[in-house]
């Protein structure tokens, strides 16, 4: 008859270490299995993509950005791809026949993921019916035709810098332009030395102490004058601060304001002069008789015209007038002898009968 053997210690300690390593393992699965494991109840649905983007079995499943469920079959299905997903029960009425899936990523360079968009509307779905599918690419695809589309602008940029257009283009391709700048460069080169020898105003400025001296009290001046009209010193001051010129010039625009308000209505000589046609009348046919007056004495006419032209007419009065000035004299004369001896000229006889 056999022997029975005792179970070793060490057997003992490698049957425990088995059972914990698939605890552990079967731990692992459930937390990679997403929310609920491999026990949480779930139910199948299904789409369809044109484009899955390497979506592979045991993908995440979000629903609104929370993981609802997994991947478990990406298989063809004519000209379309068919993913088959397994989704926790508890989220079947926010899934409805309104709702659509797209392919998103678990971050910008992660693995692609189904990402379900939930209206609140709708129908939910039975087991294994299908969610609509968005072909248009989801935010991965959305960033891969940003990024295809810079690239070509990109291409673009470049084909013009190396024909030559624009000025990057032309300062890579054009000779004369790298010339011009090289000149350019030397020139400015050229005036840094100059300053830094002391040379012309900017060089004296930085060298001479005299002319930074100079421009050093101007400032100081500007500043003093400054503050001396702000405290409303000399006449630009007064005018700047004075609130009683203010109000007299204030007062001066408005009697001014006035006054052309006059001359528009017609008012006075001057508004009369600008509004009424007739004074207007009148004064230009006053002018006019008068451009005749005068033009009659540019030819001579009429007795001032013969004055102002005549020779013979001007001596004859002249001759008169000198004739009139000794008359006048010899009878000043007459009447001073007179006055001297008035016996000798006046005689009175008085005769009796």
């Amino acid at each position: 008859m056999p022997r029975t053997r005792s179970l070793a210690w060490s057997e003992l300690k490698l049957g425990i270490v088995g059972v914990v390593a698939i605890v552990l393992a079967t731990a692992m699965v459930l937390a990679v299995g997403g929310e609920g494991g491999f026990f949480a109840d779930r139910y199948p649905l299904k789409t369809k993509f044109r484009d899955v983007q390497g979506l592979k079995p045991g993908a995440v499943v979000r629903l609104g950005g929370k993981e609802v469920g997994l991947v478990r079959a990406v298989e063809f299905a004519g000209n379309e791809i068919e993913v088959v997903m397994e989704i926790r029960s508890e989220i079947r009425p926010l899934i409805t026949d309104q709702s659509t899936a797209i392919i998103g990523s678990l971050s910008l360079l992660g693995e692609p993921i189904v990402d379900i968009r939930s209206t609140g509307q709708g129908t939910p779905l039975s087991d294994w019916a299908y969610v609509r599918g968005d072909n248009t690419g989801g935010p991965i695809a959305e960033i891969t035709e940003s990024a295809q589309a810079g690239l070509v602008r990109a291409e673009q940029i470049l084909a013009s810098v190396q024909e030559g257009r624009g000025t990057i283009g032309k300062l890579i391709t054009d000779d004369a332009l790298y010339v011009e700048l090289n000149r350019f460069i030397t020139s400015a080169q050229d005036v840094t030395r100059a300053m830094n020898r002391g040379d012309g105003t900017l060089g004296a400025l930085l060298k001479d102490p005299a002319a930074y001296n100079s421009l050093k009290t101007s400032l100081a001046n500007l500043q003093d004058m400054t503050a001396r009209i702000n405290a409303g010193q000399g006449a630009l001051g007064r005018f700047l601060n004075d609130e009683k010129l203010a109000n007299s010039l204030s007062t001066t625009l408005t009697n001014l304001d006035q006054v052309t308000g006059k001359m528009n209505t017609g008012s006075g000589t001057v508004g009369r002069l600008m509004n009424e046609s007739q004074l207007y009348d009148r004064l230009n046919s006053l002018s006019g008789r008068l451009d005749q007056t005068l033009a009659g004495l540019e030819r001579g006419q009429g007795t001032a015209g013969k004055l102002l032209h005549d020779d013979r007419l001007y001596e004859s009065i002249n001759t008169t007038v000198a004739e009139f000035r000794s008359m006048a004299l010899e009878f000043k004369s007459l009447i001073a002898e007179i006055k001297k001896d008035p016996k000798k000229y006046l005689r009175v006889s008085v005769s009796i009968f």
